[in-house]
């Protein structure tokens, strides 16, 4: 993480949850955040197991020129990033992942901004799951809430052990979300195929004979 935003949401969750996976939704006091929640947002699952945006942050929907409130979260992304974002989001409401990915706001008037995002897991039992995220804005130019970003380019993507990770974490290298990726099933990698070597996560591979 890189940005003081991002890094101040995490800390919170963090030292919310204690030694748990994740802390209750219910913990969570906006005004503990309120510097934040401009570009904050929480996403639920809809009847069909789809994201969609529960709450989303004044400076966040002011960005996308729209009410985020409601809306599914992967529509946002460009069709070449909708499976991976689709799987990631996944892995935190399923396995209590936390993610960290950097990516382009690209405006309808061609405009580019770069944007960091975290998503972390609240535990909300089976019948209410929900998601902590920020998306914070790298840079701050003149026309962003004025040209509305149209869809969200990914460029690099870090997937954290909370358990393991240091607070330096903004030392440390982000994966690259290079485009042979979207070929590995409907996302990026299947969580059974990981494991974790102290602070790495180990994505199993192998070559097959023929």
């Amino acid at each position: 993480m890189n940005h003081e935003g991002t890094m101040a949401l995490f800390q919170y969750w963090n030292e919310l949850r204690g030694q748990r996976p994740a802390p209750r939704r219910t913990e969570i006091e906006p005004g503990d955040i309120r510097q934040l929640l401009a570009d904050t947002f929480i996403l639920e699952l809809d009847l069909r197991s789809e994201a969609v945006f529960r709450l989303a942050g004044t400076r966040l929907c002011a960005a996308h020129g729209r009410e985020l409130k409601g809306h599914a979260f992967t529509p946002i992304w460009t069709d070449r990033d909708q499976p991976m974002m689709s799987r990631l989001v996944g892995n935190v409401f399923r396995n209590n992942s936390v993610v960290v990915v950097t990516y382009l706001g690209i405006s309808q008037g061609g405009r580019t901004n770069p944007f960091e995002m975290l998503l972390l897991p609240l535990d909300g039992g089976r019948a209410s799951a929900r998601l902590l995220g920020c998306a914070v804005p790298v840079k701050r130019p003149f026309w962003l809430g004025a040209d509305p970003i149209f869809e969200n380019r990914m460029e690099t993507l870090r997937i954290i052990d909370p358990d393991r990770e240091p607070m330096y974490l903004r030392n440390r290298p982000a994966m690259p979300v290079s485009r042979p990726l979207e070929g590995y099933g409907p996302g990026l990698v299947d969580p059974a195929a990981t494991r974790h070597v102290r602070h790495l996560v180990v994505i199993e591979g192998g070559k097959t004979t023929r």
